[in-house]
């Protein structure tokens, strides 16, 4: 059975990693939820989205970056792509270790409000500009520049207690957000904002030419 299999092979790498029991238990747990919807499906992209979007559903809040983290790391075994599995270890590898911080429970709406009167920092104005330019410079309407810039601004005061400025911060303050969207729609536009927005956040001196590449994404994964 390709579920079966796959789970193995991830929590067997989990825990060479060093992975807790408690970790291990709580993404076996997870797993056992996807993969009864997952049994029969074509192996594709596409299906797994759906599904992992069934499945977050009724997942509490605060644990949608641990149960979106196993999503994103058991895909590549799901569909037995050795290649992403390899690149994964080598790059940012697999979170094993519990993140300490979360960004503070917040509503949807209380962000919104917020953004009236917000006033941003140096640090923080640079991204928002030059993501502002490169989503001129690709011809969005002005109503659509406002919008992503918007979810941007939401997504900069999610970061603004975190310890550090790093990927693995800018992915916590992602999935606990995402949360907040009840509508799948607004959603996925977030999710493809933080696509864009992320190489700009982190300095990436292509982060312009990454905009269009990025935007076809929508995933929760």
């Amino acid at each position: 059975m390709r579920e079966k299999e796959a789970i193995n092979a991830y929590l067997k790498l989990l825990q060479t990693k060093g992975a807790s029991n408690e970790l291990l238990h709580k993404r076996s747990l997870f797993l056992d939820q996807l993969v009864a919807s997952l049994v029969g499906q074509a192996p594709n992209g596409e299906t797994y989205r759906d599904v992992v979007e069934k499945v977050m559903v009724p997942v509490p809040v605060d644990c949608w970056h641990d149960s979106l983290t196993t999503a994103r790391e058991f895909y590549p075994f799901w569909v037995k792509d050795f290649k992403a599995i390899a690149a994964i270890n080598i790059n940012s590898g697999f979170e094993v270790k519990p993140i300490d911080w979360k960004p503070v429970q917040v509503t949807l709406k209380t962000l919104s409000d917020s953004l009236e009167t917000e006033k941003f920092e140096a640090s923080e104005n640079w991204p928002l500009k030059a993501y502002t330019q490169a989503l001129r410079f690709e011809g969005a309407e002005q109503s659509l520049v406002d919008t992503r810039v918007k979810l941007a601004k939401v997504l900069l005061i999610r970061l603004r207690t975190a310890p550090d400025k790093d990927s693995k911060s800018y992915r916590v303050a992602v999935d606990l957000t995402l949360p907040l969207f009840t509508i799948n729609d607004s959603r996925r536009l977030f999710l493809v904002v933080v696509r864009e927005f992320y190489h700009f956040w982190s300095g990436n001196p292509n982060a312009a030419s990454m905009v269009l590449k990025e935007g076809s994404g929508n995933t929760l994964i």
